[in-house]
């Protein structure tokens, strides 16, 4: 903690935050919360960090006994939260009740990044209300480069696996929208029914599928979280 310029001070407020606070380092924990285990997995968690940076991150927190590094039989290393890390939980939750009720939608939704939420909805989605089967959803966003267009979610057999792309398999409905729609749908900010009846969000494919959406779509862990902060736009204002 030293080479990273401590606050020195006794107080466990400050000692809590020499491990806590440094960039990354709350985002990992997240991950790790949400089950995350595996390094690759981690990285999809947090898309715009370096991996060099995210192995060190780890190190320094098996250091401070906030996880424990475990070797599988077949030699895969996995990341598991100790008791000490377990225990941030609530305080993780806490910070995301926080954000959802007192940071600006509009400060929100400029921090857009496809792969995160792509991979978010993975983690969320709830596969009740689809058809048996092999299910195979195309998520489009038009205004991306075409490299980040496309995003397809393949559910089969109560698991969901995402793909950058595509997979091959018969398509069960394309939904096409701005990364910003699909983004304040994740968090709560608005609905399915509202952005189709707007003209911003375009289903096409199984009706029973794209029915059910607001269902089977799962939303953020803070989505209903009711906001503090005025809606400067007035598009979410209602929501708020």
């Amino acid at each position: 903690m030293e080479e990273r310029g401590g606050y020195g001070q006794f107080c466990p407020v400050a000692m809590a935050a020499e491990i806590l606070c440094t960039r990354w380092t709350t985002l990992i924990v997240r991950e790790l919360l949400c089950g995350t285990t595996r390094f690759n997995d981690l990285r999809r968690g947090v898309p715009r960090m370096s991996p060099s940076l995210l192995s060190k991150r780890l190190k320094e927190l098996e250091k401070a006994g906030v996880i424990a590094t475990v070797r599988s039989a077949g030699g895969s290393v996995e990341y598991r939260l100790t008791p000490a890390g377990e225990e941030l939980g609530p305080i993780v939750m806490a910070m995301g009740f926080w954000g959802q009720r007192w940071v600006e939608s509009t400060l929100s939704l400029k921090n857009l990044d496809p792969s995160l939420l792509m991979w978010d909805m993975r983690r969320k989605l709830n596969p009740e209300p689809l058809p048996p089967g092999r299910c195979t959803i195309q998520f489009q966003y038009p205004e991306l480069p075409p490299a980040r267009q496309n995003w397809w979610l393949v559910i089969e057999d109560g698991n969901v696996d995402l793909c950058g792309f595509d997979p091959g398999y018969e398509l069960n409905l394309l939904v096409r929208c701005s990364l910003k729609t699909m983004t304040a749908i994740w968090m709560g900010l608005t609905v399915v029914r509202t952005e189709i009846e707007a003209g911003r969000l375009e289903l096409d494919g199984d009706p029973s599928i794209a029915n059910s959406m607001q269902r089977w779509l799962g939303l953020s862990p803070f989505a209903a979280e009711s906001r503090r902060v005025p809606d400067p736009t007035g598009r979410f204002s209602e929501l708020a």
